[in-house]
């Protein structure tokens, strides 16, 4: 409820033009100047060190589609891993996602909203612990996660699970500001999250956390393992107890997943039909959940990209 009554207070604020009061208010760290590169398939403006008080400070992109009106109100989807969805300017092969050429596409076509795209970057250390959902870990025994614990110090990781806070730096600094600088649509019906891999398991833990927030998620290759794949590992069974318990209503929102069958995603086969029956046994059907098997799919952002036009078509369909 507070939330839809901030979003109201923003509306209202972005309505009379006092955005650059909304926003000191919004976060009461200052928040750096943007930069702006321009894009052949639009704009993409950078904050390169967003203040929080929940989470390190790190870079946000804002991509604006190449016909941006502020005028007009857009759907929002907010992304993890942001420094690799639109020019993969951080990666040595220059990967990417290709989200705006796709989304661009889909646009262009009248298939999808119009959107805006949020990218959040991760930060190396701290990835896994932004990314990790933290009341499913919080069930696993002490001497598993003391286990986990060591790996994860062994591998130079933060050890400490972040998420819970991860996610309020998006809903209570992150989403706020946006809300307060761009012309946005603020709802639930219009507001979704997507990730890749420990993306997509922070994905779907961001909608059964904040479902008065988010409309749905996409989560490409999820990596239900948690950590590296074991035998007897009981991560993923936390993961599906805690959804059995926290999956909002499928008549209000929606989830897609996926999985390649090369690579690292060739673990995640084995968790089709569990994953299927639990949304089944929760009222989700083809219209409000997708679980698709890529035959040679891998787990990169090579492949990625080649299929991010579903998810999007799944949320955001006209």
């Amino acid at each position: 409820m507070r939330t839809i009554f901030y979003n109201l207070i923003i509306s209202l604020f972005v309505s009379c033009g006092c955005t650059n009061y909304l926003s000191a208010q919004s976060n009461q760290l200052a928040v750096p100047s943007i930069t702006t590169q321009q894009l052949e398939n639009g704009l993409l403006k950078r904050i390169d060190s967003f203040p929080s008080k929940y989470v390190t400070p790190r870079s946000v992109d804002i991509w604006l589609p190449k016909d941006y009106d502020a005028t007009l109100k857009y759907a929002v989807l907010y992304m993890h891993d942001g420094q690799r969805l639109f020019t993969g300017e951080s990666d040595k092969k220059g990967r990417e996602m290709m989200v705006d050429e796709t989304a661009s596409i889909l646009m262009s076509d009248n298939k999808i909203k119009n959107l805006i795209v949020v990218g959040i970057h991760s930060i190396g250390k701290e990835r896994h612990s932004n990314y990790f959902p933290q009341k499913p870990f919080e069930t696993l025994p002490k001497k598993r996660t003391d286990s986990l614990t060591l790996i994860a110090q062994s591998m130079g990781m933060n050890v400490t699970i972040s998420s819970d806070n991860y996610l309020k730096f998006i809903i209570e600094e992150l989403k706020p500001y946006v809300d307060a600088q761009f012309s946005t649509k603020t709802d639930v019906q219009n507001t979704f999250i997507a990730g890749a891999s420990m993306g997509g398991l922070v994905s779907m833990y961001a909608v059964c956390e904040y479902p008065e927030v988010f409309g749905g998620a996409a989560c490409l290759s999820t990596h239900w393992p948690g950590f590296m794949p074991s035998e007897g590992n009981p991560i993923p069974q936390v993961f599906f107890e805690y959804m059995k318990t926290h999956l909002p209503s499928s008549k209000t929102h929606k989830f897609y997943f996926d999985f390649g069958t090369e690579g690292m995603d060739r673990f995640y086969g084995e968790f089709e039909d569990e994953v299927n029956a639990l949304f089944e046994a929760n009222g989700y059907t083809k219209e409000s959940f997708l679980n698709l098997k890529i035959e040679g799919g891998n787990h990169s952002e090579e492949f990625w990209s080649k299929r991010f036009d579903v998810p999007l078509l799944f949320l955001l369909k006209k």
